[in-house]
């Protein structure tokens, strides 16, 4: 797979990258859509409205079945900051954390405003889809790290307290930055994740994860890309309690039938760490996609997170076409999220060659000007 910069893609390359990016988009949304009703519920409470398995299918959120919740909008705002950050990588203005910073920006207005506005030109064709201002209980933590254009940084970051898994859940598109090194991946994960989430323990979650990611889009297994991140993270100040909680995971696959209540002592408190350990606990242990997604959402905990975390995992590790076909037909935004996948892909594998001077590119490049 070409995963160095300017290496040459071939034909069947791109369609295993592109099926990943696609897998992973789609999955982490449809985690996110299965666990959204259950947010809030315990597993008393699941069992009681789902019946004793729990939710095993799609049902209804905000007045649909298959609804998205911000996290999904927050992840196409992670991977529309990431295309133009590419895009302008030739111009001499690069700076990625400061283009996903504006995507971020951009997904803020979509909270307080009715609707697009089409006087701001270079908001781009994303923040032109209607279906992205419905407002799908974002995370306080996010609006208040987006309310002004001061970017949060490492050394200065926003809401220092605040260890949840929303960062987390919207960092997968990091991890198919495939030409990247694994540690410029988890350091980019790492900061943008510090716009809003800026506890060790959730921007280091938010690291970590992308690197799993970047492994399994190379092509790595699950165990093999967790091992990895743990390299990574292990040279980083505060990382011990996102280094424990993987090790909690790997170490709860030998530990007997996977079950409920299993999943629930993973997610601990609610944490990013925590919501970490149950998605890749529950792919590990998963008979099949479906079981894993279902096993990873029914808990007492945050699970629309732990459901998207899960289905990046399982998108990026088997491509779109493992992701239960009818769940997908009625996933919200599902054609927005195709077109955003596939920009990204061509964009990664075939980029330099398709860029013009600035402002004359035609095509796809058109929807991510270069302001």
């Amino acid at each position: 797979m070409g995963t160095t910069a300017g290496a040459v893609w071939g034909r069947g390359e791109q369609q295993d990258f592109r099926s990943r990016v696609r897998g992973t988009l789609l999955g982490a949304a449809v985690g996110d859509a299965l666990g959204a009703p259950l947010d809030g519920l315990s597993l008393d409470a699941i069992r009681e409205a789902h019946g004793a398995q729990g939710l095993l299918d799609l049902t209804p959120a905000y007045g649909r079945r298959g609804a998205v919740t911000h996290l999904t909008q927050l992840a196409l705002f992670s991977v529309d900051g990431l295309v133009r950050a590419q895009v302008r990588r030739d111009t001499g203005a690069w700076h990625p954390p400061s283009d996903v910073h504006r995507a971020y920006r951009r997904w803020a207005a979509t909270q307080s405003d009715w609707g697009p506005d089409e006087r701001r030109k270079d908001d781009g064709w994303l923040a032109r889809e209607e279906w992205l201002y419905a407002r799908r209980d974002p995370a306080t933590a996010c609006l208040l790290g987006l309310a002004d254009e001061i970017m949060g940084t490492l050394d200065a970051p926003k809401n220092p307290g605040e260890r949840g898994p929303g960062a987390a859940a919207r960092s997968a598109p990091f991890g198919l930055l495939v030409g990247w090194e694994p540690q410029l991946v988890m350091q980019l994960a790492v900061e943008c994740a510090a716009q809003t989430h800026g506890h060790p323990s959730a921007y280091l979650t938010a690291g970590a994860y992308a690197a799993i990611v970047h492994a399994l889009a190379r092509g790595e297994t699950l165990d093999a890309a967790v091992q990895q991140a743990l390299a990574l993270l292990a040279t980083r100040p505060g990382h011990q309690p996102v280094a424990d909680a993987l090790q909690h995971a790997l170490g709860a696959v030998r530990q007997g039938m996977p079950s409920p209540a299993r999943v629930q002592e993973l997610a601990g408190d609610g944490s990013a760490e925590g919501a970490l350990a149950v998605a890749v606990y529950c792919v590990l242990v998963g008979e099949d996609i479906r079981h894993g997604l279902c096993l990873a959402v029914n808990h007492g905990g945050p699970s629309a997170v732990t459901g998207a975390l899960a289905g990046g995992l399982l998108g990026a590790l088997h491509g779109e076409t493992a992701l239960p076909p009818a769940w997908l037909a009625e996933l919200e935004g599902r054609p927005t999220m195709l077109v955003l996948a596939d920009d990204f892909a061509m964009e990664m594998t075939q980029g330099p060659a398709l860029h013009g001077p600035a402002g004359s590119s035609p095509g796809w490049l058109a929807r991510y000007p270069r302001a």
